[in-house]
Order: structure tokens, then C-alpha cells, then sequence
């Protein structure tokens, strides 16, 4: 496996005038056998960082690099593989389960007896029955065809897997399973992982890492435990505190009021800041702090860092984290929740 890692990396659409600037100047690694769980709200630009990793987004500025070479040269070869999000409009209905994932084998597999004791194994790996070769799509539950999905991404035969929101389209009682299977792939074959979520319960159930994003921009990195049991962005607070679990938020303190303002249009995003009109230690709670308006905060380009003017002015939580980041049970089902 190989570090996939992202260089100031810009995504833009449109004229400059009119145009969207999704991912804004994005600097993250992703550790060779780690997984970094990146996380934010819906329009943060984590998919479309994702896209642009497997060139389906283009990259205005900066580069992508997996083990040193441009991921824009890669052309026969794809070492990076992306299982998506909705797992019905991820699969051919015309294909056959068997064929969907042999599409994807190396070419030296394509063929007869080979191919189809390949697409057994990798059945077997995701933890489905062989049998299922034959079925079409639409004989398949949701987290079915998720599981098909992990599969024909590791038919390639990776070095990075990039898993987007690949559980927030399923049924809460199959989420489980399907993050329980992701952690023991990622145990089994020392995955490198690039996992994307807007939940942190989900992130911190299979991260290392964690990276934060917010209107395009990435504002805090670092270890997992270290950024839920003291988060330095207040934006990273604002996700932990309504990240929901058996025992409530993930916090268990709530020092600072968040602001109640909506998020900013990212065709028009705010000076300096980008998060100070919601900043609840900003300048709308503290008007001394205009810098937050005037200037930008630098943004974390190692592997640990967040981009705020007053990065841990506001204090810990007196009882951290609710929740161990080692924990062997995934997030909270449907049961957990009636609980």
C-alpha cells in the first residue's frame, strides 16, 4: 500500500465571475495502511475531493500524488478505487453480479476457471455467498449490493479504497454490519483508506486520522482521539456536540453556544474566516475578534493543526469523550437509539 496525499488541490467550475470553487487549496495525506476519516456537513467539498482522486472532478491547482507519481497518469491502470454512496445507481442492472465484479479483475483473471474462483473469493470476503455470482442487482438488499460494491473495488486490486458516505444510504439496522465488515477488510488486508462521512460516530468507529472540511476547505486535521477529546476548531465542536449516540452527544459539556446562523453560500463565501458568521467565538459573540473577518487563518498543511485564529481558546470538555475511539461496537442503531 501507498500514501495518497493531496497538495493544495483546488476544484473549480465555472468562470471565475460565476463559477464554484468546490475544494479550495486542500493539503491531506492519507498514511500508507491507515484510514482518515473526513468529515463535514453536505457542500463541504469531501466528494468532490474524493472525485477528483479517481478523475471524475477536475483538478484546477495542485496535484494528487499516490506514492510520488500524479494520479492524472495514471490511464490502463486505476490503484485507486471508490465504492459510492448509493448503492442501487452504483451497480449495472443489466449485469450480473459475477460480471460486475470480473469487470474489474486484472486482465490476467478475466478469463474461464480463474475468473470465476476470483469472483467466489471476493464474495467470500465480503461475506456473501458465492451463489450470489448469478443475480442480478435488483434481487439484492440495499446493503447487498454495498457489499457487491466493496467487492469489484477490491477486484482492482487497490493500493487506496475511498469509501463515500458508503452507509448513510442504508437502513440504520444494516449499517452496522456494513462497518464491521469495513473494519475487519481493513484489518485483513491492510487497507489504505480515505473514508468519508458527515457522521463522527462513523469516523471514529474506523479512523486513524481524522480531517475536518467546511465550505472547501480543510480546517482541522490530526489523530482521532486527539480531535474528539480536544477538538480545536469550533466547527469540529459544532459536529461532535450533534453527533447523536446511546449516551447523547458526544461531548458531554457544551462550554460555548453555537450561533444560529445559516452556512454561508459557497458561491459567495465569507473574508478572512469562512466560518466566523457561525463562529460562536468569533467576532458575532466576541466583537474584539475582527481579525476573523480581516484575515485569513493559516491552514493546516501537516498532520496535525486547525485553522482557526484562536485555535483552543475555548476549554476541553471536562469528561472528554463519551465514547471510547477503541471501541469494538459500531455506532448506534435504531435499537440503541428506542434505548
Amino acid at each position: 500500500m501507498s500514501a495518497l496525499r493531496f497538495e493544495h488541490v483546488s476544484v473549480r467550475y465555472g468562470s471565475h465571475r460565476s463559477g464554484l470553487t468546490a475544494v479550495d487549496d486542500a493539503t491531506l495525506t492519507v498514511p500508507s495502511g491507515s484510514v482518515v476519516g473526513l468529515v463535514g456537513e453536505s457542500g463541504s467539498g469531501k466528494s468532490t475531493l474524493a472525485r477528483a482522486a479517481i478523475g471524475l472532478a477536475p483538478i484546477s491547482e495542485g496535484a494528487i500524488t499516490l506514492d510520488g507519481a500524479d494520479v492524472r497518469s495514471f490511464r490502463r491502470r486505476r490503484p485507486i478505487q471508490m465504492v459510492f454512496q448509493d448503492p442501487f445507481s452504483s451497480l449495472d442492472p443489466r449485469m450480473t453480479i459475477g460480471e460486475s465484479i470480473a469487470e474489474a479483475l486484472p486482465r490476467d483473471l478475466r478469463g474461464g476457471r480463474a475468473r470465476r474462483a476470483e469472483v467466489a473469493r471476493l464474495l467470500d470476503l465480503v461475506s456473501l455467498d458465492a451463489d450470489r455470482a448469478e443475480a442480478l442487482p435488483a434481487a439484492l438488499s440495499g446493503g447487498q449490493r454495498q457489499r457487491i460494491a466493496l467487492a469489484r473495488a477490491l477486484a482492482a486490486r487497490p493500493e487506496v479504497v475511498i469509501a463515500d458516505e458508503i452507509t448513510s444510504a442504508l437502513d440504520v439496522s444494516v449499517q452496522g454490519s456494513v462497518l464491521n465488515l469495513v473494519r475487519e477488510l481493513r484489518a485483513e488486508l491492510d487497507l489504505t483508506m480515505l473514508f468519508i462521512s458527515h457522521n463522527l460516530s462513523v469516523v471514529r468507529y474506523l479512523s486513524d486520522h481524522i480531517a475536518v472540511m467546511y465550505l472547501g476547505r480543510i480546517v482541522e486535521v490530526g489523530p482521532t482521539a486527539q480531535v474528539l477529546a480536544d477538538p480545536q476548531h469550533p466547527y469540529t465542536r459544532e459536529l461532535l456536540q450533534a453527533a447523536p449516540t446511546r449516551h447523547g452527544d458526544l461531548l458531554a459539556v457544551d462550554p460555548v453556544a453555537p450561533v444560529a446562523v445559516e452556512p454561508a453560500d459557497p458561491h459567495a463565501p465569507p473574508s478572512g474566516c469562512r466560518f466566523h458568521p457561525r463562529c460562536p467565538i468569533g467576532p458575532v459573540a466576541r466583537p474584539d475578534r475582527q481579525i476573523c473577518v480581516l484575515s485569513e487563518p493559516t491552514r493546516p498543511t501537516g498532520p496535525v493543526g486547525a485553522a482557526c485564529h484562536f485555535a483552543g481558546s475555548v476549554p476541553p470538555p471536562q469528561s472528554a469523550v463519551l465514547l471510547s475511539v477503541t471501541a469494538t461496537t459500531p455506532p448506534a442503531t435504531a435499537a440503541d437509539t428506542l434505548n
